[in-house]
């Protein structure tokens, strides 16, 4: 029998599963979390950041947990606390509340739902998933790089042979 999920305390961050990647949120006590979400995502939709990579803006929205991890599994994942220190708890909450129902620009590589969440316990925005798949790119531009010049090496060899 597995363990159950431990209850988050408010201002721990949730990281919920996605089947392509990872949505973040902020709880807030009494089962609520605040996330970005697209305008025109309805309660418990799932799609959140996947969606919104579609468009520059996002909602601040107040949900359930239950409701926003839909069937995904989510953990407490407060993962930068041993590099920054969490703001107050009542300051993280206040912020979080302050935002919900405001539009606010979203980016990908920015200003994603990571960023967000991050921003309101640290008051530091950062994103791993983002540097994650840049430093990915990075080395893979430079894998495919390399493989281009040992080919155009190997065609020119070929070439002088002829």
């Amino acid at each position: 029998m597995r363990a159950p999920i431990p209850e988050p305390k408010p201002g721990d961050l949730i990281e919920i599963f996605r089947p392509f990647y990872r949505h973040w949120a902020i709880y807030v006590g009494d089962g609520y979390v605040v996330h970005l979400a697209p305008p025109s995502e309805v309660a418990g939709a799932g799609a959140a950041s996947v969606m919104s990579a579609l468009t520059d803006k996002a909602i601040v929205k107040k949900e359930l947990l239950y409701d926003v991890a839909g069937g995904d599994k989510y953990q407490v994942n407060n993962k930068h606390d041993d590099k920054y220190s969490p703001l107050p708890c009542s300051k993280i909450i206040q912020r979080a509340e302050e935002l919900v129902g405001q539009e606010v620009l979203y980016k990908l590589t920015s200003e994603n739902c990571e960023h967000f969440v991050n921003e309101l316990r640290y008051g530091i925005a950062r994103s791993d998933q983002v540097r994650d798949v840049v430093v990915a790119a990075g080395i893979a531009g430079v894998g495919l790089a390399a493989i281009g010049l040992i080919g155009v090496m190997f065609s020119r060899n070929k070439r002088q042979k002829q």
